[in-house]
């Protein structure tokens, strides 16, 4: 066997062995959680705080994973409902080096990273997919997905000038991408997009003449007509001088968590969802 499979194999064995010995303790200690994942946290009101993803974890985050036949992927889940965290990892080799995938829950049966997907199946989950050429030539940095199979995505550029698209699911058919509106997509350096479960908003951050600094966080709503609206500042509460971006929201719609000033170590904050609401009154 090849050395350095031995040493992943023997890494990965030792590591699913100790989540299993400790797999009783762990759900026991975490059935709390379960119901309610911010227990003892120090939940945000309007006025934002720190966000320490970490702590959500020392309640017992067991993992449960393994290698699919031929070795070329290993996929975990995580036990318990986490809101910050993907609901599984994989780990696949290309070229000779392992390549890491988030798929965070969408409320379907299929998941996103980038320009991938997996399906659940019978057993788990399907071996990553790609959503095809016409996503593979786009240098996607993040990808979102409502549960109805919208995708809303960006362009990573270095001359900061891509664009914001989507990609509909249309009687189980993929779509090609499509540019967002132009009042989406003024202004440069756009990225980071999610858009809501229920596809009525979508937030990103980007640099337009108005902003308090190098990058603000904006949100648009669905009107009536199926349009996006105006885009809306969120204002200083959220916004610096700095650059600001990186918003999602928890699965559960409750909070909002976003990158102040994002720069290393790339601290994140959180705020009671209800500032979207408070938007929405606005527009």
């Amino acid at each position: 066997m090849n050395k350095t499979y031995f040493i992943i194999i023997l890494t990965w064995s030792l590591f699913l062995n100790a989540c299993t010995t400790k797999k009783q303790n762990l759900n026991e200690s975490s059935s709390s959680s379960k119901e309610n994942p911010y227990v003892d946290q120090n939940i945000p009101n309007l006025t934002p705080k720190t966000l320490d993803p970490s702590s959500f974890f020392k309640k017992g985050q067991a993992l449960e994973g393994a290698f699919v036949p031929g070795m070329k992927e290993f996929y975990f889940t995580t036990s318990n409902d986490f809101p910050f965290s993907p609901a599984v990892v994989v780990f696949r080799e290309e070229n000779r080096v392992w390549k890491k995938y988030d798929f965070y829950a969408t409320g379907n049966d299929t998941m996103y990273s980038k320009n991938t997907y997996i399906e659940r199946t019978e057993t788990g989950w399907s071996e990553i997919k790609s959503l095809g050429p016409a996503f593979d030539s786009i240098p996607i940095m993040r990808l979102t997905a409502s549960t109805h199979g919208t995708l809303i995505f960006d362009e990573g550029r270095r001359d900061g000038n891509g664009i914001l698209r989507y990609s509909r699911l249309v009687n189980g058919r993929r779509e090609a991408p499509k540019p967002l509106s132009e009042e989406i997509n003024k202004g440069t350096w756009k990225g980071h997009p999610f858009i809501a479960p229920d596809e009525s908003y979508i937030i990103w951050d980007g640099e337009r003449e108005g902003g308090y600094g190098d990058s603000d966080m904006y949100i648009s709503f669905k009107q009536a007509d199926g349009s996006w609206g105006a885009a809306i500042n969120f204002g200083d509460t959220i916004n610096t001088d700095g650059e600001d971006g990186g918003g999602y929201v928890t699965p559960d719609g409750k909070y909002l968590s976003y990158c102040p000033r994002c720069k290393p170590p790339y601290d994140r904050m959180w705020v009671d969802a209800q500032i979207i609401e408070d938007l929405r009154a606005k527009q």
